[in-house]
């Protein structure tokens, strides 16, 4: 990543090496990070990243908004009825092989 990055994660808290974004947060190596996930969740109060003047965490909130959880509700209605008619899954995540 560039020195000018941000890093965000909205995935799972295990996708990034938190003591190595520490590294990269303290050097500079990028700019800020914005965290919707930790790893564990909460963080312990002496965790370093709290620390960090460039780390922006949230509560694993970042989606929900009242929009967005329409959108998901209507999503998973959507999946639900296509298994119960034995059609296609609309919004299948499948797996890259």
């Amino acid at each position: 990543m560039k020195p000018t990055a941000t890093l965000v994660n909205i995935s799972r808290g295990r996708v990034v090496d938190q003591d190595a974004l520490v590294k990269a947060l303290k050097s500079e190596t990028i700019l800020a990070a914005a965290l919707d996930v930790t790893y564990p969740e909460p963080l312990p109060r002496d965790h370093p990243l709290l620390g960090l003047p460039n780390v922006l965490i949230t509560p694993h909130v970042g989606t929900d908004t009242l929009s967005t959880s329409r959108k998901m509700v209507q999503r998973m209605v959507e999946n639900a009825v296509a298994v119960r008619k034995g059609q296609t899954i609309p919004n299948e995540v499948k797996p890259k092989m």
